[in-house]
Parts: C-alpha cells; structure tokens; sequence
C-alpha cells in the first residue's frame, strides 16, 4: 500500500489559550483557539509546509546557504522530473551539476552568490574536459535553479537576476572542447554489425532505420500500442520525449518494418515486444544448439547458472542498454589491431562506435532527399522544421549538379 502521511494537529495551548501546532519541531502559536483566524492561519501554515516538502519555508533573517537551497531544489527536483513514475535524465543532470556548485561554494551564503561565481563554476568545468554544449546545459540547470529559489522567496530576485546575465559558452571563444555533429551511419557499417548481434537487436536497429524512429520509442514497442487495422501499422508510444508539450506521436510502420517486426507480436498485448531475457534465451539455446562437446561430458545446459545472479535480463530494453549492445557488436566487428596500448584501444573502440541515434539520423537524410523537408519533419516528429534540419543532413549531390551546369 502507498504510504500516506498525516498532517500535525491544530491544538490548545493550556497556559495561553491559544491555538498551536508544532512543525519542525517549532511550536507556531495561531491566536484564540476556536477562533475563524487562528484556523485559516493553521490551514495557510499546513499549505505553504505541504508545497514546501512537508519543512517550514525559513525565516526571513535566516542566512541560507547554497547547499542548503540546493538540497530544496533536488527534492523538487525528485518529483517534478518524473514521467510515468520514472526519474528521467533531467534529475540525474540536476544532482550533477548541484554538486559541482555545492564543492565549490556549498557553505556560501545564498544571498552572496554572483555572476563571478558562476563564471569560476564554468572554468571548472572546462577544466574537467566538458564539452562547450555540455558546459551549456549545465549552466542552464544553474539559472533554472536559481529561479526556483526566487519563487520559494529562498533568495532576493536581485541574486537570480544577476545571475541570469551570465552569457553561454560561444563557439570559438573559449577553451572548451566542441564537439562534432551527429552524422548518419552507412548502412554497410550497420550491416556488418549486426553480424555480431542477436536477433532481438537486429529486430530493432533494421525497424529503427526504417521508421526514423527514437531508440527509446523501438525500446517500448508493444502490441497493444500498434494499429494493424491498414495497410500501413500506426505506432503510439505509450510514452515518448515530448508528450508533457501534450503532443501526440504516431510512427508510420511500411510493409518491409511490419514483416520484421510480426514475429515479435506473438505475446501479450502489455508485453514488450523486445525483450533482454527473451534475447538472452536466444542466445543460449544457439550456443546449446552449437555445442561440439557430447552431453555426456562437461557441464549439462543450466547447471553451472547461479541460483541469485547479481544481475538479470530485464523485461525491456532502455535506451541504454540498446546502445550498450550495439557498442559490444561494433567492437567485434571491428577489432582494434594488435600492439595498441590500453588507451589507443579505448580510443579506437570509440571512433569505430556508432550509436543507434545515428540510424535516425540516416532515415531523416534519405526521406529529406527523396520527399523533402517537410516529409522529414513529419516522419521525425518535430513541430518545427528547424529540428528536423539537424538531423536530416542537406543534399549535396544537388549543389554539385548546379556547380556542374552553371560552372
């Protein structure tokens, strides 16, 4: 059963007549028990203690640290940051960057907290080797906290405002590193990785670049959110990146996706129609199936398992343990050469990687040549043509044939 809380009573206060309760250990005295006043000013009290994480706002001469704001903004943060009961990635880069803040000026008095701080917090980072986009979102993280702290009356708007005049990292103009764009994948390199794959991942990778759709969408797919009822299947994630802007998604499934992924519709309804464990069963049975030792010698199929294992196939893949996969197939298929340090392997297993966003990436490039942008922006699901644009790349054999006729 869910855990349920009770609110502190209103009470009397013998010695004073007067209406009290007691929050965070401070007894808060209300006025004339009974009276209409002292019961609004309780009910007001328990409102402003329940929105603020059942504790008491402070008091207005009470010198808040940044650790302190900090650890308000992160329990706001637990449960804001949520979609279908999950924590999603917007948390764990929130607890990220508050530690940072909290190592450098935890026990600064939050009122004390400048531009010249957030500037030092920015060197850090780039001394930590974070990329300028990175760096960027970061500081976002900051400037929204500080806003949060603002509407909590936690600090003088005057610190946020200031606060909000720190620029972002520009491309050129610092010493951060940049990063380079995210390009297509050759289908020739996506081919000669899936050799090195099961037939669960091979499943979605061939889907995902056929339907242009998000790793986390090919992740979730289940029966029961596929319409089969015309030639072409509509796909509704049950949950995907932009239904809290209250947008619906629906992904196009053609004839050649339908025929890969029918063999995967065989189960329940609610069940996932790309499983780990089933994966998992894959695996074992071929390499039972493969076994070169009789049956009678070494161990027999099941026996040498443990009865706990630490870890244990999941009922659904995420988004990262797809790219995981994938990563491990890439690095079979393309083995670093022999004599490399440990640090020239990890740099070549790291150049010779491609992620499964890449796929999505070459599905908008070749829907953008052959039906334009805007059929992109369709298929991609993006409310503005200006997203679509960075993942569907331009079509240069177009520029190269007006060079050729006008020289």
């Amino acid at each position: 059963m869910p855990k349920t809380y009770s609110h502190p009573g209103y009470r009397l206060h013998k010695a004073t007549r007067q209406a009290v309760v007691t929050l965070d250990g401070r007894t808060l005295y209300l006025g004339r028990y009974g009276s209409k006043a002292s019961q609004e000013k309780y009910d007001r009290l328990i409102l402003e203690w329940a929105a603020n994480g059942r504790s008491l706002p402070p008091e207005p001469d009470q010198q808040l640290t940044l650790v302190e704001i900090a650890a308000g903004y992160k329990r706001f943060a637990h449960g804001y940051y949520r979609k279908h009961g999950k924590l999603t990635d917007t948390y764990h880069a929130v607890c990220r960057t508050l530690q940072l803040v909290c190592s450098l000026y935890g026990r600064t008095p939050a009122a004390e907290f400048s531009p010249r701080a957030v500037k030092a917090i920015l060197h850090q980072m780039i001394g930590k080797n974070w990329s300028r986009k990175f760096i960027n979102e970061n500081l976002a993280v900051i400037k929204r906290w500080m806003k949060w702290a603002v509407s909590e009356e936690l600090i003088p708007v005057e610190v946020q405002q200031a606060v909000e005049v720190v620029p972002g990292l520009r491309k050129g103009r610092s010493a951060a590193k940049e990063t380079g764009p995210v390009l297509p994948v050759d289908d020739a390199i996506v081919e000669q990785t899936l050799q090195h794959v099961g037939p669960v991942v091979a499943a979605m990778v061939r889907i995902q670049r056929l339907t242009a759709m998000r790793p986390s969408e090919v992740c979730l797919m289940r029966p029961c959110d596929i319409d089969r009822s015309g030639d072409v299947w509509v796909y509704m994630p049950a949950e995907h990146k932009t239904e809290h802007h209250d947008i619906t998604r629906r992904v196009a499934i053609g004839a050649k996706a339908q025929e890969i992924l029918l063999p995967f519709l065989d189960r329940e309804p609610e069940a996932y129609c790309f499983s780990p464990s089933e994966s998992e069963q894959m695996r074992r049975a071929a390499k039972s199936a493969n076994r070169k030792t009789p049956l009678s010698y070494g161990n027999r199929p099941g026996t040498n398992r443990k009865d706990k294992p630490k870890k244990s196939p999941r009922d659904s893949y995420d988004k990262d343990s797809y790219r995981r996969a994938i990563h491990r197939a890439c690095d079979l298929a393309f083995p670093a050469p022999s004599g490399l340090t440990k640090q020239q392997i990890a740099d070549w297993q790291s150049e010779h990687r491609w992620a499964p966003n890449r796929l999505r990436h070459t599905a908008a490039t070749e829907i953008r040549k052959l039906y334009g942008l805007e059929a992109a922006q369709v298929v991609l699901g993006h409310q503005q043509a200006a997203i679509t644009q960075v993942y569907a790349e331009r079509d240069l054999h177009k520029a190269l044939e007006v060079a050729a006729q006008i020289g």
